[in-house]
């Protein structure tokens, strides 16, 4: 197992990936290799400063880096010597099993489209959020940014990639499904919801609950919580400022911090036909870790073998 990590993208890149990759090899028992790619200089002091085991990683040279605010498919064609660039061609010649990123998102995207591509049967790949649940629990809320407008078939795949993510990756047994909606009751919505019920409540592969509101989101009516992008990115923003706001009023609370992105790293692309993880662009040691242990996660389980004979069927 091969796992490639951009020690370049994110605003406390390297020092904060070279932090990831010592507690993640510090802590976690694992077979894996990490392929860490990178400006050789800038990486050599860190890992030396780091002692890390050297058998366990191996350095890529990158001389060139893609800035947080260039543009994705600019600077991807202008820059082919960028970490993400270089991650990509590794990913997709077979050299890496998993590719992650804090770096730009909008260029991992176009990366990720345009390297790897969907699974077959697949029309648009999601990306999720863990929600924090009272319990200690964690729910599945998707798609929440890259998909604003949908159709309900859109969403009966987004489904279907987050019932079998809650199960193979968040170890939900028969995890239950539920539309975000204006209202319980089945014909409620706009005209996209009242489209998509059906879709899910036919599907044999789906325990579809019904729909489920906003003030559900947070409990544990439903595992896995269906919506299109526009909405599902208001609501991860929302919760982001919920934790914002416990930061600000030195609220230390064990549910509070949960709302906390480094918690659990970042997310992965669903749909696509390698494990693709996207961090934050703020992420320091800890969410490397978490994103590092999340692709370890992904290629164990074989979750996108698993994606692929969903589709199949």
């Amino acid at each position: 197992m091969r796992i490639g990590l951009d020690m370049m993208g994110g605003d406390f890149a390297p020092l904060e990936a070279v932090k990831g990759v010592k507690l993640y090899l510090d802590t976690v028992a694992t077979d894996a290799h990490l392929v860490l790619i990178g400006d050789e200089a800038a990486l050599k002091p860190l890992l030396s400063d780091a002692q890390l085991d050297q058998s366990k990683y191996s350095v890529v040279h990158s001389s060139q880096v893609i800035g947080m605010n260039e543009h994705p498919t600019k600077a991807l064609k202008e820059k082919p010597q960028s970490s993400i660039g270089i991650g990509f061609h590794l990913l997709q010649n077979g050299k890496i099993d998993a590719f992650i990123s804090a770096g730009n998102t909008g260029a991992m995207m176009v990366g990720t489209f345009y390297s790897i591509k969907a699974i077959d049967g697949i029309q648009r790949p999601t990306i999720s959020t863990p929600v924090p649940r009272e319990d200690g629990s964690f729910g599945l809320l998707l798609d929440v940014g890259i998909n604003a407008d949908c159709k309900p078939e859109n969403l009966l795949q987004f489904a279907i990639l987050g019932s079998l993510y809650s199960q193979h990756i968040l170890k939900v047994n028969n995890p239950k499904v539920g539309l975000l909606n204006i209202g319980e009751e089945e014909g409620k919505g706009n005209l996209l919801a009242q489209a998509t019920y059906p879709l899910l409540k036919d599907n044999p592969l789906l325990n579809f609950i019904g729909n489920v509101e906003g003030r559900d989101v947070l409990t544990d009516k439903a595992d896995v919580i269906v919506c299109e992008g526009f909405t599902g990115n208001i609501v991860l923003k929302m919760a982001e400022s919920i934790h914002e706001i416990a930061v600000r009023r030195k609220i230390n609370d064990d549910y509070m911090n949960k709302f906390d992105f480094e918690s659990y790293g970042g997310t992965p692309v669903l749909g696509v036909s390698q494990p693709v993880i996207i961090g934050h662009g703020i992420s320091k040691g800890l969410a490397f870790k978490n994103m590092i242990a999340l692709a370890q996660q992904m290629i164990e389980s074989k979750l996108l073998d698993k994606v692929r004979e969903s589709f199949v069927k």
